[in-house]
């Protein structure tokens, strides 16, 4: 499901956590917030884009101008970072009162990676867990001179949940990626750091609706 097409979100009103199945591009054209999800978090202002991969989830801090968003749908499950910046925002809009699938196509031609921004630990340890799902958390908080216990309250105050359910959803996601290719599903399992089959069952249908085997089955999987 996709968010609605024009949004404005009111300031101080943030935004909980939340999922949606269809990949998007969320075009900011005023005001500004700060989203914090799968993707990582940075503060995105007029001229940025977020894209949202399937099955992403992320929450919104809204600034005290609040924000206006222009959602456009995407094609797949484009290969690109979370935060872009548009130079031509503009003519996206323009196009998009017409025809929204050529404005997002428009969009996807333009989109430049935003600039490196250092975070803080929370940010690290998000970047860390999504390029390797199966990390121990404790591990990692030692190499950082962290408390396990100050990790996991100190991530779900940026984020909105803790970092071992953000480890478990990233794992859930890079599952249901290699679906399409595994040889067999234990073997996918154990791949992305599953304990069994059965647990890498439960994660991707708690995150898409649908078991491994709907997905390998349903013409809509690509």
């Amino acid at each position: 499901m996709h968010p609605p097409a024009r949004q404005r979100l009111s300031r101080h009103a943030d935004l909980p956590r939340h999922r949606h199945a269809e990949p998007y591009l969320a075009v900011v054209l005023a005001g500004g917030y700060e989203e914090a999800g799968d993707g990582g978090r940075r503060h995105v202002r007029a001229g940025d884009a977020v894209l949202h991969h399937p099955f992403e989830a992320h929450l919104d801090r809204l600034s005290a101008q609040g924000a206006e968003v222009l959602n456009l749908p995407l094609p797949g499950d484009l290969p690109l970072p979370a935060f872009l910046v548009l130079d031509d925002v503009d003519a996206i809009v323009r196009l998009a009162e017409t025809d929204v699938r050529a404005a997002s196509e428009l969009a996807i031609s333009a989109l430049r990676p935003l600039a490196a921004c250092t975070g803080d630990w929370p940010d690290a340890l998000a970047d860390a867990l999504n390029d390797e799902p199966s990390m121990e958390i404790a591990a990692w908080a030692g190499r950082q001179g962290l408390a396990p216990e100050s990790v996991s309250r100190g991530f779900r105050q940026v984020f909105g949940v803790s970092p071992k359910r953000f480890r478990l959803e990233a794992r859930a996601r890079k599952a249901w990626r290699g679906l399409a290719h595994a040889p067999t599903l234990a073997s996918l399992a154990a791949h992305t750091g599953f304990a069994d089959q059965a647990h890498m069952t439960r994660a991707i249908t708690d995150i898409t609706g649908r078991t491994p085997g709907a997905w390998i089955k349903s013409v809509q999987y690509d």
